[in-house]
């Protein structure tokens, strides 16, 4: 420091940055902030000049340990432990998620993406009484679990008088925090630089060793307080070198404080051995260790050279002394003192720590001490710690003696890998299992986690042949789980669609009918046996056997695996058979399950499929509160589903340029992914957007694409619609009889007033005189007692235009006049404009209606305004929306200012449809 800057030599930018980030939490501004730099850059420096900022605030601070990284949410639980007495606050699924990773309560497996969640509404509480700085250093060596959970934080941090700093290293090609804000710590420049070095020798130095140094050192400030200290005075004085220029600064540095170490008396040194292997910093915990060791604590730290200070904790003076300590340590000094620390540990309050200190402190194999690991992977996996829970079973394979048991271990570790999202760890333990003395039913588990890792890695048309193998395998060994695994198989080949490179759907089924069914069959197997039959024997053999499937899912008790795994399919199914009641029926419960559970994973398919629901009844306002949602979660999980929710929203609303740009983006999108499925729903959507504006021939090229696959579930049955439409208004009534036609043979065998609904009012457009108009009626008939809103609406729009062109305009404003006031309350624009220059054909004067949010809403404050409405409280809604309490309240300020309100009640006079 000089005496005109009260701040770090060399530092003023990164100090005034971090000092306004002090400032605007105070006054009430989240702030984010990632410092990334080389070992000794100074980042730990300047977390310490930001707590020393932080007057008036609370601080919450956590270090990540190299060693610990096996240990689940350990980084997260030092950053909350202070206020883990608020967590009975918390809402429900976050209280219990939050207790269930800290091992506080027993419960399922917390989300990862919820875990972090509920640390943002934890924080946020403790933020309301006063400003909170939350400091993380050596965020790189955090857990997984952890560092997801704080992506999580900083990305969902809005509106609360919060502010997190990571201090990071720069590691590998893709960091950790990559996304978020960053601050760059530079070297020292070589004024800074000469000035710190001067301060830290306290005798003369050569001017050629001073040289030597500085050009070493790089200008980092570690470096040049840390490297002189291992030199003599006669190296300072007479030409010493800091170290060979072919060593890298951590290790040269690291050699310093080996150095600075190796003269002590060896009492001392053994106690900063086990303070090194002791990642949490327990004194107490060293102390009983250290005296197993037969040595005095306070004797020993008699003489640390400053390496260690043993206060309310233990601190090294920078994190690379522990590293270089532990790393200068024989095998068998190290298997020493963790035996000593296992001893130490109280089995009952820390099991898994008792137990990563005995696997350090074997020799060779054991199976005890492996068969502890086992035990601890199963509480990491309760605490939803599946990289912690990979850790333990590969540490716990590597000391299993049996072979057979090694590999079976070996292969859970590596689908917990798996599961955890780190593939190629994951293919390296298949790979070790592999090569064990499996059984038949092993080979078969070994078969199907390469299939999946396939599948997660390269997509569906790379993994659809692994996984038809894997059911085959699976089949005399288990059937249930070779239909779960044909069932995962068939999903794949239905994504994939038109794009698969290899066996598709109807590949699949053939597999599954061959197949020896499972005995009792559950809800999946039927769901599957109907499938098959679907693409082999075609769809009017196999709507009984889908209806039986879907009432299933629709009625029964659905287990976790089915809610998550097969649910959605099922959904889809009733789209298939036009059942629009068990349609609505099955997406709430899929959506319902998902919110309950906090299975946030779950939560954008669920999401989407929601979202085409209230579309095709006409909530288009609900629509439009999921398609926010559904942003805020992908936000949260970072998933890669395409936004088929909001293609089909904005298509509904008549908008051609956004809808037009998504559609392409979404279509770009699904076809570099290999994702054919997401070709026929943006092409549907084209073809519904291109109706409404009244381009017929732009509807009629998109439909035809679309419908290419009339068996593919949902859309392309849609798509026969839209191409009737088209193809009667294009005058190509070729193409529009031959879409009729196959459309009327998926109607007829479905039989629901959606399916015959929809036949007849395209039918009629095909017709003529009384015919058509039988048809019309009947249309609107049957779609009245349906949920299909859209529908009835779009097919009283046909009728009212046949009726105008048969020249009875009374008639034909009766109906138009119920289609425009229909469509104007949905919201469906473009087809709102089309029943107006209907009407006023017919001679009646009607004003165009504009659609925009009132009062120019964004789309989140639209939602919140919504919810509120709706009765929901702060916390309710951020609960909803995936942020704080706090962001939900600063954004209903800028609602109540743009609406001109005062209260939640008044806000209900924006929302007309609250209520739904």
């Amino acid at each position: 420091m000089s005496s005109s800057w009260p701040g770090l030599r060399g530092r003023r930018a990164e100090c005034d940055r971090l000092a306004g980030l002090v400032a605007a939490a105070k006054a009430g501004r989240s702030q984010v902030l990632v410092l990334r730099g080389e070992a000794g850059i100074g980042k730990t420096a300047l977390l310490d000049f930001l707590l020393a900022r932080a007057a008036g605030c609370r601080v919450a601070r956590a270090a990540g340990v190299e060693s610990e990284m096996e240990l689940a949410f350990s980084g997260l639980h030092q950053l909350c432990g202070p206020y883990l007495d608020r967590l009975a606050g918390l809402p429900g699924p976050q209280r219990d998620a939050l207790g269930a990773a800290f091992g506080l309560r027993a419960g399922h497996p917390p989300d990862r993406y919820l875990v972090g969640l509920s640390v943002l509404t934890l924080l946020s509480e403790v933020a309301e009484e006063r400003p909170l700085v939350c400091v993380v250093d050596d965020a790189q060596w955090l857990d997984q679990a952890s560092a997801q959970a704080l992506e999580v934080l900083a990305r969902r941090l809005a509106a609360e008088p919060v502010a997190l700093v990571l201090a990071a290293r720069r590691s590998g090609p893709e960091p950790r925090f990559a996304e978020l804000p960053e601050l760059d710590v530079p070297p020292l420049g070589d004024a800074d630089a000469g000035a710190l070095l001067d301060s830290a020798v306290t005798g003369a130095l050569d001017p050629r060793v001073r040289d030597r140094i500085l050009a070493e050192c790089h200008g980092n400030p570690l470096a040049l307080l840390e490297l002189p200290r291992g030199l003599s005075p006669v190296e300072l004085a007479f030409g010493g070198t800091a170290g060979s220029t072919a060593t890298s600064l951590v290790r040269r540095l690291e050699e310093g404080f080996r150095r600075q170490a190796n003269p002590l008396p060896e009492p001392s040194r053994r106690l900063l051995l086990t303070a090194a292997a002791e990642p949490i910093g327990d004194v107490a915990l060293v102390r009983s260790a250290v005296e197993r060791l037969g040595m005095d604590l306070d004797a020993a730290a008699a003489d640390t050279a400053g390496l260690v200070e043993l206060g309310d904790r233990v601190r090294f003076r920078h994190p690379l002394v522990r590293s270089a300590l532990y790393g200068s340590a024989t095998r068998a000094e190290r298997r020493q003192v963790h035996r000593a620390l296992a001893d130490a540990t109280d089995p009952d309050l820390d099991p898994d720590r008792r137990a990563w200190h005995r696997a350090r402190a074997a020799a060779g194999a054991d199976e005890a001490v492996a068969a502890d690991l086992v035990r601890s992977a199963d509480r990491a996996l309760a605490r939803g710690g599946l990289a912690a829970a990979a850790a333990f079973l590969e540490q716990a394979a590597a000391l299993t003696p049996d072979p057979v048991r090694r590999a079976l271990r070996s292969l859970d570790a590596a689908q917990a890998k798996a599961s955890a999202g780190s593939f190629p760890e994951a293919a390296r333990l298949l790979a070790a299992a592999g090569v064990g003395p499996l059984g038949a039913a092993e080979r078969a588990r070994v078969e199907l986690l390469e299939a999946q890792l396939a599948f997660a890695e390269r997509g569906g048309n790379e993994a659809l042949p692994l996984l038809l193998a894997a059911a085959r395998r699976l089949e005399p060994l288990d059937r249930h789980l070779a239909g779960d695994t044909y069932l995962d198989a068939l999903s794949a080949a239905l994504f994939a669609g038109r794009l698969t490179a290899g066996p598709d759907a109807s590949a699949v089924a053939r597999a599954v009918r061959a197949a020896t069914p499972a005995d009792p069959p559950r809800k999946g197997d039927t769901l599957l046996d109907g499938l098959a039959v679907l693409f082999t024997d075609g769809y009017a053999p196999a709507a009984p056997l889908l209806r039986r499937a879907v009432q299933a899912y629709a009625t029964e008790d659905l287990t976790t695996d089915e809610a998550v795994r097969s649910a959605w399919l099922a959904a889809v199914a009733a789209v298939s058979l036009w059942d629009d009641t068990a349609w609505d029926a099955l997406t709430g419960r899929h959506l319902d399950f998902a919110r309950r559970t906090g299975a946030l994973g779950a939560m954008p398919l669920a999401l989407n499929t929601r979202t085409v629901v209230q579309l095709f009844t006409g909530n288009l306002a609900a629509a439009a509160s999921l398609v926010e949602e559904t942003r805020s979660i992908t936000e949260v999980t970072r998933s890669t589903l395409a936004p088929y929710g909001e293609v089909g929203l904005l298509a509904l609303r008549g908008d051609p340029e956004p809808a037009e740009t998504l559609i392409q983006q979404c279509l770009d999108d699904v076809v570099a992914r290999g994702e054919g499925v997401g070709i026929g729903l943006a092409l549907w959507a084209r073809a519904v957007l291109a109706n409404g504006l009244g381009r017929y021939g732009d509807a009629f090229a998109a439909a035809r694409e679309a419908a290419v696959e009339p068996l593919q579930l949902g859309v392309a049955k849609w798509a026969l619609a839209e191409l009737v439409e088209a193809g009667a208004r294009t005058g190509d009534v070729r193409a529009a009889a031959a879409a009729a036609e196959e459309l009327t043979a998926l109607t007829t065998a479905s039989g629901t007033d959606w399916a015959l609904g929809v036949q007849a009012g395209r039918c009629a457009l095909l017709h003529r005189g009384r015919a058509a108009e039988d048809r019309y009626r009947e249309a609107v008939d049957r779609l009245s007692g349906t949920r299909v809103e859209v529908e009835l609406a779009r097919t009283r729009l046909l009728y009212g235009e046949w009726l105008r062109r048969e020249g009875r305009r009374v008639d034909a404003r009766a109906e138009l006049r119920a289609a425009y006031e229909r469509f104007t309350a949905m919201g469906a624009g473009a087809f709102a404009e089309r029943a107006r220059h209907e009407l006023r054909a017919t001679g009646e004067t009607v004003q165009r209606r504009t659609f925009s949010s009132p009062a120019a809403l964004t789309a989140q404050e639209a939602h919140i305004a919504r919810l509120a409405a709706q009765g929901l409280t702060n916390p309710q809604i951020g609960v909803a929306l995936y942020i704080s309490p706090r962001t939900v309240e600063w954004h209903l300020r800028k609602v109540f200012a743009k609406l001109g309100v005062s209260t939640r009640m008044e806000l209900r006079r924006f929302v007309p449809d609250a209520d739904r």
